[in-house]
Protein backbone atom coordinates (compact mmCIF):
# COMPACT_ATOMS: atom_id res chain seq x y z
CA UNK A 1 0.00 0.00 0.00
CA UNK A 2 1.34 3.46 -0.88
CA UNK A 3 2.30 5.55 2.21
CA UNK A 4 -0.21 8.34 1.51
CA UNK A 5 -3.02 5.81 1.35
CA UNK A 6 -2.23 4.77 4.91
CA UNK A 7 -2.94 8.34 5.97
CA UNK A 8 -5.93 9.03 3.77
CA UNK A 9 -7.68 5.80 4.69
CA UNK A 10 -8.14 6.71 8.41
CA UNK A 11 -8.91 10.31 7.48
CA UNK A 12 -11.54 9.26 4.97
CA UNK A 13 -12.93 6.62 7.30
CA UNK A 14 -13.47 9.10 10.09
CA UNK A 15 -15.03 11.69 7.80
CA UNK A 16 -17.28 9.17 6.13
CA UNK A 17 -18.32 7.86 9.53
CA UNK A 18 -19.41 11.39 10.37
CA UNK A 19 -21.30 11.61 7.09
CA UNK A 20 -23.13 8.34 7.72
CA UNK A 21 -23.89 9.35 11.29
CA UNK A 22 -25.44 12.55 9.98
CA UNK A 23 -28.27 10.54 8.44
CA UNK A 24 -31.10 9.97 10.95
CA UNK A 25 -31.53 6.30 11.82
CA UNK A 26 -35.04 6.18 10.41
CA UNK A 27 -33.78 7.30 7.00
CA UNK A 28 -30.69 5.10 7.02
CA UNK A 29 -32.79 1.96 7.58
CA UNK A 30 -35.32 2.80 4.88
CA UNK A 31 -33.07 2.95 1.86
CA UNK A 32 -35.73 3.63 -0.82
CA UNK A 33 -37.04 6.57 1.18
CA UNK A 34 -33.52 7.80 1.87
CA UNK A 35 -32.59 7.55 -1.81
CA UNK A 36 -35.66 9.52 -2.80
CA UNK A 37 -34.93 12.17 -0.19
CA UNK A 38 -31.37 12.52 -1.45
CA UNK A 39 -32.55 12.95 -5.03
CA UNK A 40 -34.94 15.65 -3.92
CA UNK A 41 -32.10 17.57 -2.26
CA UNK A 42 -30.64 18.64 -5.59
CA UNK A 43 -33.76 20.69 -6.28
CA UNK A 44 -34.31 22.21 -2.86
CA UNK A 45 -32.89 25.58 -3.82
CA UNK A 46 -35.88 26.18 -6.10
CA UNK A 47 -38.70 23.98 -4.81
CA UNK A 48 -40.42 23.32 -1.48
CA UNK A 49 -39.01 20.41 0.51
CA UNK A 50 -40.60 18.86 3.59
CA UNK A 51 -42.40 22.13 4.36
CA UNK A 52 -39.41 24.45 4.13
CA UNK A 53 -37.94 26.34 1.15
CA UNK A 54 -41.35 27.91 0.65
CA UNK A 55 -40.60 31.08 -1.31
CA UNK A 56 -44.09 32.41 -0.65
CA UNK A 57 -43.35 32.48 3.10
CA UNK A 58 -43.35 35.96 4.61
CA UNK A 59 -41.61 36.44 7.97
CA UNK A 60 -43.89 37.30 10.87
CA UNK A 61 -43.63 40.27 13.20
CA UNK A 62 -42.43 37.92 15.92
CA UNK A 63 -39.71 36.43 13.69
CA UNK A 64 -39.02 39.09 11.08
CA UNK A 65 -36.06 37.45 9.35
CA UNK A 66 -35.79 34.27 7.25
CA UNK A 67 -33.53 31.52 8.56
CA UNK A 68 -31.07 29.98 6.11
CA UNK A 69 -29.68 26.57 7.05
CA UNK A 70 -26.15 25.76 5.83
CA UNK A 71 -25.26 22.06 5.78
CA UNK A 72 -21.90 20.52 6.59
CA UNK A 73 -19.25 18.58 4.68
CA UNK A 74 -20.48 15.33 3.08
CA UNK A 75 -24.08 16.44 3.73
CA UNK A 76 -26.88 18.05 1.75
CA UNK A 77 -29.70 20.51 2.15
CA UNK A 78 -32.27 17.88 3.09
CA UNK A 79 -30.62 15.18 5.21
CA UNK A 80 -28.80 17.64 7.45
CA UNK A 81 -32.05 19.40 8.35
CA UNK A 82 -34.75 16.75 8.58
CA UNK A 83 -35.22 17.60 12.26
CA UNK A 84 -34.14 21.21 12.72
CA UNK A 85 -36.00 22.67 9.74
CA UNK A 86 -39.44 21.42 10.91
CA UNK A 87 -38.51 22.42 14.49
CA UNK A 88 -37.99 26.02 13.39
CA UNK A 89 -40.87 26.06 10.94
CA UNK A 90 -43.26 24.95 13.69
CA UNK A 91 -42.10 28.02 15.61
CA UNK A 92 -43.25 30.31 12.81
CA UNK A 93 -39.93 30.86 11.03
CA UNK A 94 -39.50 31.03 7.27
CA UNK A 95 -36.82 28.39 6.72
CA UNK A 96 -34.60 27.82 3.70
CA UNK A 97 -31.70 25.54 2.79
CA UNK A 98 -29.51 24.95 -0.25
CA UNK A 99 -26.73 22.74 -1.58
CA UNK A 100 -23.23 24.12 -2.01
CA UNK A 101 -19.70 22.91 -2.69
CA UNK A 102 -20.59 20.50 -5.51
CA UNK A 103 -17.83 18.45 -7.16
CA UNK A 104 -18.26 17.26 -10.73
CA UNK A 105 -19.33 13.62 -10.87
CA UNK A 106 -20.14 13.42 -7.14
CA UNK A 107 -23.91 13.23 -6.61
CA UNK A 108 -25.99 13.80 -3.48
CA UNK A 109 -23.18 14.79 -1.10
CA UNK A 110 -21.93 18.36 -1.02
CA UNK A 111 -19.66 20.74 0.88
CA UNK A 112 -16.57 19.32 -0.85
CA UNK A 113 -15.52 22.14 -3.17
CA UNK A 114 -13.32 25.17 -2.38
CA UNK A 115 -14.81 26.98 0.59
CA UNK A 116 -14.37 30.46 -0.86
CA UNK A 117 -16.43 29.39 -3.88
CA UNK A 118 -19.05 27.87 -1.57
CA UNK A 119 -19.26 31.22 0.19
CA UNK A 120 -20.06 32.81 -3.16
CA UNK A 121 -22.91 30.33 -3.56
CA UNK A 122 -24.15 31.29 -0.10
CA UNK A 123 -24.02 34.96 -1.07
CA UNK A 124 -26.19 34.34 -4.12
CA UNK A 125 -28.65 32.25 -2.11
CA UNK A 126 -28.98 34.89 0.62
CA UNK A 127 -29.78 37.47 -2.04
CA UNK A 128 -32.40 35.15 -3.51
CA UNK A 129 -34.09 34.56 -0.14
CA UNK A 130 -34.04 38.24 0.83
CA UNK A 131 -35.62 39.17 -2.49
CA UNK A 132 -38.33 36.52 -2.12
CA UNK A 133 -39.18 37.40 1.49
CA UNK A 134 -38.82 41.17 1.13
CA UNK A 135 -36.47 41.41 4.09
CA UNK A 136 -33.22 43.29 4.56
CA UNK A 137 -31.39 40.67 6.62
CA UNK A 138 -31.38 36.93 7.26
CA UNK A 139 -30.22 34.71 10.09
CA UNK A 140 -27.82 31.86 9.28
CA UNK A 141 -27.64 28.52 11.10
CA UNK A 142 -24.91 26.14 10.03
CA UNK A 143 -23.57 22.74 11.02
CA UNK A 144 -19.86 21.88 10.90
CA UNK A 145 -18.38 23.51 7.76
CA UNK A 146 -21.76 25.23 7.45
CA UNK A 147 -21.12 27.05 10.71
CA UNK A 148 -17.71 28.24 9.53
CA UNK A 149 -18.03 28.88 5.78
CA UNK A 150 -20.51 31.77 6.30
CA UNK A 151 -17.79 33.64 8.20
CA UNK A 152 -15.91 33.95 4.91
CA UNK A 153 -19.06 35.42 3.36
CA UNK A 154 -19.45 37.84 6.26
CA UNK A 155 -15.81 38.90 6.29
CA UNK A 156 -14.84 39.05 2.61
CA UNK A 157 -18.00 39.11 0.48
CA UNK A 158 -20.06 41.84 2.13
CA UNK A 159 -22.35 39.46 3.97
CA UNK A 160 -22.30 41.37 7.24
CA UNK A 161 -24.70 43.95 5.79
CA UNK A 162 -27.24 41.21 5.04
CA UNK A 163 -26.96 38.96 8.11
CA UNK A 164 -28.22 39.58 11.62
CA UNK A 165 -26.93 36.43 13.34
CA UNK A 166 -24.77 33.39 12.65
CA UNK A 167 -25.37 30.30 14.75
CA UNK A 168 -22.71 27.62 14.35
CA UNK A 169 -23.44 24.08 15.52
CA UNK A 170 -20.13 22.21 15.92
CA UNK A 171 -18.40 24.64 13.54
CA UNK A 172 -14.86 24.07 12.33
CA UNK A 173 -13.90 27.58 13.37
CA UNK A 174 -10.11 27.31 13.54
CA UNK A 175 -9.31 24.07 11.74
CA UNK A 176 -9.36 20.52 12.99
CA UNK A 177 -6.65 18.04 13.94
CA UNK A 178 -9.07 15.12 13.47
CA UNK A 179 -7.89 13.73 16.77
CA UNK A 180 -4.27 14.20 15.75
CA UNK A 181 -4.48 12.40 12.40
CA UNK A 182 -3.78 15.54 10.38
CA UNK A 183 -0.38 15.86 12.05
CA UNK A 184 0.71 12.78 10.11
CA UNK A 185 0.07 14.30 6.67
CA UNK A 186 3.46 16.05 6.25
CA UNK A 187 5.26 12.75 6.78
CA UNK A 188 3.73 11.18 3.69
CA UNK A 189 4.80 12.87 0.44
CA UNK A 190 1.90 13.70 -1.82
CA UNK A 191 -0.84 13.08 0.74
CA UNK A 192 -1.73 16.73 1.18
CA UNK A 193 -1.76 17.27 -2.59
CA UNK A 194 -4.13 14.34 -3.08
CA UNK A 195 -6.44 15.58 -0.33
CA UNK A 196 -6.47 19.09 -1.74
CA UNK A 197 -7.12 17.89 -5.29
CA UNK A 198 -9.80 15.33 -4.46
CA UNK A 199 -11.73 17.28 -1.80
CA UNK A 200 -10.55 20.89 -1.50
CA UNK A 201 -12.85 21.72 1.40
CA UNK A 202 -11.32 18.96 3.54
CA UNK A 203 -7.79 20.21 2.96
CA UNK A 204 -8.87 23.76 3.75
CA UNK A 205 -10.38 22.67 7.07
CA UNK A 206 -7.16 21.19 8.43
CA UNK A 207 -5.66 23.25 11.23
CA UNK A 208 -3.00 25.62 9.93
CA UNK A 209 -4.23 25.63 6.33
CA UNK A 210 -3.85 28.78 4.24
CA UNK A 211 -7.63 29.13 4.18
CA UNK A 212 -7.96 28.96 7.96
CA UNK A 213 -5.11 31.42 8.41
CA UNK A 214 -6.81 33.93 6.09
CA UNK A 215 -10.24 33.41 7.63
CA UNK A 216 -9.12 34.12 11.19
CA UNK A 217 -6.48 36.75 10.55
CA UNK A 218 -7.46 40.01 12.16
CA UNK A 219 -10.13 38.49 14.38
CA UNK A 220 -12.87 35.88 14.31
CA UNK A 221 -15.84 38.20 13.91
CA UNK A 222 -17.04 41.29 12.09
CA UNK A 223 -19.09 44.14 13.61
CA UNK A 224 -22.86 44.08 13.36
CA UNK A 225 -23.36 40.31 13.42
CA UNK A 226 -24.41 38.31 16.49
CA UNK A 227 -22.46 35.05 16.80
CA UNK A 228 -23.39 31.89 18.69
CA UNK A 229 -21.36 28.67 18.81
CA UNK A 230 -22.85 25.43 20.15
CA UNK A 231 -20.28 22.70 20.78
CA UNK A 232 -20.03 19.26 22.39
CA UNK A 233 -17.06 17.99 24.34
CA UNK A 234 -17.66 14.62 22.67
CA UNK A 235 -17.01 16.00 19.18
CA UNK A 236 -14.68 13.60 17.38
CA UNK A 237 -14.49 15.45 14.04
CA UNK A 238 -13.63 19.04 14.98
CA UNK A 239 -10.85 18.59 17.50
CA UNK A 240 -10.02 19.87 19.98
CA UNK A 241 -13.62 20.88 20.61
CA UNK A 242 -12.50 24.15 22.23
CA UNK A 243 -11.24 25.29 18.82
CA UNK A 244 -14.85 25.70 17.74
CA UNK A 245 -15.36 28.67 20.04
CA UNK A 246 -15.02 32.20 18.69
CA UNK A 247 -13.53 35.32 20.21
CA UNK A 248 -15.21 38.69 19.85
CA UNK A 249 -17.36 41.30 21.51
CA UNK A 250 -20.65 39.84 20.29
CA UNK A 251 -20.10 36.11 20.76
CA UNK A 252 -21.90 33.52 22.87
CA UNK A 253 -20.01 30.23 23.18
CA UNK A 254 -22.08 27.34 24.49
CA UNK A 255 -20.81 23.93 25.61
CA UNK A 256 -23.90 21.74 25.46
CA UNK A 257 -22.80 19.64 28.45
CA UNK A 258 -22.83 22.79 30.61
CA UNK A 259 -26.57 22.94 29.93
CA UNK A 260 -27.24 19.21 30.19
CA UNK A 261 -24.47 16.96 31.47
CA UNK A 262 -26.41 13.92 30.25
CA UNK A 263 -26.18 15.02 26.61
CA UNK A 264 -23.74 12.64 24.87
CA UNK A 265 -24.19 13.95 21.34
CA UNK A 266 -21.04 14.04 19.22
CA UNK A 267 -20.35 16.02 16.05
CA UNK A 268 -23.06 14.70 13.74
CA UNK A 269 -25.88 14.21 16.21
CA UNK A 270 -25.44 17.69 17.70
CA UNK A 271 -26.60 19.26 14.45
CA UNK A 272 -28.95 16.59 13.18
CA UNK A 273 -31.10 15.37 16.07
CA UNK A 274 -30.15 17.12 19.33
CA UNK A 275 -33.21 19.04 20.53
CA UNK A 276 -31.26 20.53 23.42
CA UNK A 277 -28.98 22.14 20.85
CA UNK A 278 -32.07 23.11 18.85
CA UNK A 279 -33.42 24.94 21.88
CA UNK A 280 -30.21 26.95 22.03
CA UNK A 281 -30.58 27.72 18.33
CA UNK A 282 -34.08 29.06 18.99
CA UNK A 283 -32.73 31.18 21.85
CA UNK A 284 -30.02 32.60 19.60
CA UNK A 285 -32.54 33.48 16.89
CA UNK A 286 -34.91 35.17 19.34
CA UNK A 287 -32.86 36.27 22.37
CA UNK A 288 -35.59 38.59 23.62
CA UNK A 289 -37.75 35.54 24.36
CA UNK A 290 -35.00 33.09 25.31
CA UNK A 291 -35.71 30.52 28.00
CA UNK A 292 -33.25 28.40 30.01
CA UNK A 293 -31.91 25.37 28.17
CA UNK A 294 -31.81 22.22 30.31
CA UNK A 295 -32.05 18.48 29.84
CA UNK A 296 -35.83 18.95 29.81
CA UNK A 297 -35.52 21.09 26.67
CA UNK A 298 -35.55 17.85 24.68
CA UNK A 299 -39.31 17.85 25.29
CA UNK A 300 -39.88 21.35 23.96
Amino acid sequence: MLPWKRVLRPLAALLMTAAVAAVPATAAHASPVHATTARVSAATSSAPSHGWNDYSCKPSAAHPRPVILVHGTFANSVDNWLSLAPYLESRDYCVFSFDYGQLAGVPLIYGLGPIDKSAEQLSAFVDKVLAATGTAKADLVGHSQGGMMPRYYLKFLGGAAKVNALVGIAPNSHGTTLGGLTKLLPYFPGAEDVLNLATPALAQQVVGSDFMTKLNQGGDTVPGVHYTVIASKYDEVVTPYQSQFLSGSDVKNVLIQDLCSLDLSEHALLGVTDRIAFHEVANALDPAHASPTTCASVLS
